[in-house]
């Protein structure tokens, strides 16, 4: 017999919404290079630069679940230059990997208005949504 569970909308919400408060007052590093395979390999590529989450980082997930859209996430200067391609979110304790995702101006898990970053440039994230992979 095939294994292919299915969840509910109530569980998907639960489930994003449960996975997004682990980010909450957490941070996020924008990287260059390939992302990894998962969120729990080495991370690879160049540290950009590291934002913070608010201390509620995602508005709640819609009753559908599965996604759910990051609350204002603060600014801060690149530390290096290279092009941002994926990022990885953090718990408040900055060591431990959340998720993980894509970065572009467009059609990506993160948006910034530019992917070119600059050291001391300012960075800010125009959009980031979470989608779970259930």
């Amino acid at each position: 017999m095939a294994l292919n569970p299915f969840i509910s909308d109530a569980a998907a919400k639960a489930a994003t919404d449960a996975v997004c408060a682990l980010c909450n007052g957490g941070t996020i590093q924008i990287r260059s290079g390939a992302q990894p395979a998962n969120a729990n390999a080495a991370a690879s590529g160049v540290l950009l630069v590291t934002l913070t989450f608010s201390a509620t980082a995602f508005a709640p997930a819609g009753a559908t679940g599965g996604q759910a859209s990051a609350n204002a996430i603060g600014s801060a200067n690149a530390v290096a230059t290279g092009t941002a391609s994926w990022f990885w979110a953090f718990k408040s304790d900055g060591t431990t990997a959340v998720f993980d995702g894509s970065v572009g101006t467009a059609t990506a898990d993160l948006i910034l208005s530019a992917v070119a970053l600059t050291t001391g440039g300012n960075v800010a994230v125009s959009s980031l949504t979470y989608t779970s992979t259930e």
